[in-house]
Parts: C-alpha cells; sequence; structure tokens
C-alpha cells in the first residue's frame, strides 16, 4: 500500500487528465514566451528505457504525445543524462542530433534550447523549445527563463508518474485499496495534526490488509 499511500497523500489520484492539462499550459506558454515554432516535454520511461512525448504545442501538436523512441536518442537523450541545458543554434552541425528521429515526427527543427526536468534528484524528462527566433544570441536570462518553465514542468511531470502509479495500484488491488484511496483524498483538505493522524491511521490499514 506504501505507493498508494504516497500517491493519494500528495493529492495525486485520479488527477491524470488534470496534470496532462497542467503540462499543456506549460509548453504552450514556453512557445508563446519564447516565441518558438515548437515545445515539448518528454517523460523518461523507466521500465522500457524511453523518452515518450507527453505534451507538445505547435509543430507536432496532437500527432506526437505518445511518440516513444530509446532514451539514448538525439539531444533530449544528452540532455536527460548530463542532466544539463543545452543551446544548439545550428542543429545540422551537432552530432549529437539525431536527424532520422526528427524526421520521424514529421518535423525537423534547426535550432533548439532543452532543459532536463528534475525532481527530487531524479531525471523525469527533459522540455525542449524549438526555432526560437534567432534575433540575438541567446541570453542569460533567457536560460534562466526556460530554468523556470523546466521547474514546473517537472513538478506536473511527478504528479501525473504519481496519479499513474496510484491508478495502477488500484486495478491490481481492488475494492479496498479504493477505499483506503478515497479516505486518503481527503487528506489535504485536514488540518495538519488532524492529517498525520490520519496518516498513520492509513499505515495502520494497509499493513492490515497486507497480513490477511
Amino acid at each position: 500500500m506504501s505507493d498508494l499511500r504516497a500517491a493519494v497523500a500528495a493529492g495525486a489520484l485520479g488527477s491524470e487528465e488534470g496534470y496532462r492539462e497542467l503540462l499543456q499550459s506549460i509548453v504552450e506558454v514556453a512557445r508563446a514566451i519564447f516565441g518558438a515554432r515548437a515545445s515539448s516535454v518528454f517523460l523518461h520511461d523507466d521500465e522500457t528505457d524511453e523518452l515518450v512525448f507527453e505534451a507538445v504545442a505547435g509543430e507536432g501538436a496532437g500527432e506526437l504525445v505518445g511518440q516513444r523512441f530509446p532514451s539514448s536518442t538525439g539531444i533530449a537523450g544528452w540532455v536527460l543524462v548530463t542532466r544539463q541545458p543545452l543551446v544548439v543554434d545550428e542543429l545540422d552541425k551537432d552530432p549529437r542530433f539525431a536527424r532520422e528521429a526528427a524526421e520521424s515526427t514529421g518535423f525537423v527543427p534547426k535550432g533548439l534550447m532543452a532543459a532536463p526536468l528534475l525532481h527530487e534528484d531524479r531525471a523525469l524528462g527533459v522540455l525542449e523549445v524549438l526555432d526560437r527566433p534567432q534575433q540575438s544570441a541567446f541570453s542569460l536570462a533567457e536560460m534562466e527563463l526556460l530554468g523556470l518553465f523546466a521547474n514546473e514542468a517537472a513538478i506536473a511531470l511527478d504528479l501525473l508518474q504519481k496519479a499513474r502509479s496510484a491508478r495502477a495500484v488500484l486495478e491490481e488491488e481492488g475494492g479496498e485499496a479504493e477505499a483506503l484511496a478515497r479516505f486518503a483524498m481527503r487528506l489535504d483538505e485536514a488540518e495538519p495534526d488532524k492529517r498525520d493522524a490520519a496518516l498513520q491511521l492509513l499505515d495502520a490499514l494497509g499493513k492490515l490488509l497486507r497480513e490477511r
């Protein structure tokens, strides 16, 4: 029950669509702010070691969500592994650029900015902003702004993962887990002292179910 408890205590249960909408809002605003042709968020799927399109604004929107490719692929893969942001103005001259992967999406960008989505020492995915106007050199202020978008996207991606984890636990555990989930969903509304007591009760109930 620990996965379920963690998920619902964080207010994530049953909110997958809400977190998807939040991620979509983030990429849309990022695209607008930077004047880019597209923006996207990738999730790193630990089980398959793949990067998955979770939200896309601009070029490829509505077509790319759900598409997967190996986590080591291209600029996104480099950013995920190194946990370092990257700006590339001329992708065709960068050996890390996976042109074939880009062509498979139907959109081959000329330049991009990318930032890792880090949460609690974990690399959850990558945020990319593609083909921003080449009016001036990339500034420190823009890098800081990209970092702010990445922070928000990492939080939303973490909550999305917890929501999916909670849903999977419910499907496996059945009615008893669902009853505990409904109970736990009320925790965020409780005062701090009551919330602590409720979490202790939830732990005790989970332990009882495991021993049956």
